[in-house]
């Protein structure tokens, strides 16, 4: 996923959950991946909840 599309979706996740009980955490689809799909994930995963944080 985008970073974009993560932002999005913990937009919506802090709309019913506190920020504070709030995690950014993979999938375990991840594990069927090969690195080449799971750095990226990772590494937007990282950048989105960066951007979250500075907002929070």
């Amino acid at each position: 996923p985008t970073q974009e599309h993560i932002v999005q979706l913990m937009k919506k996740a802090a709309e019913r959950i506190p920020a504070e009980r709030l995690w950014v955490n993979p999938d375990c689809g991840l594990k069927t991946r090969q690195w080449a799909e799971v750095i990226p994930a990772l590494t937007n995963m990282v950048a989105a909840a960066k951007t979250l944080r500075q907002s929070v």
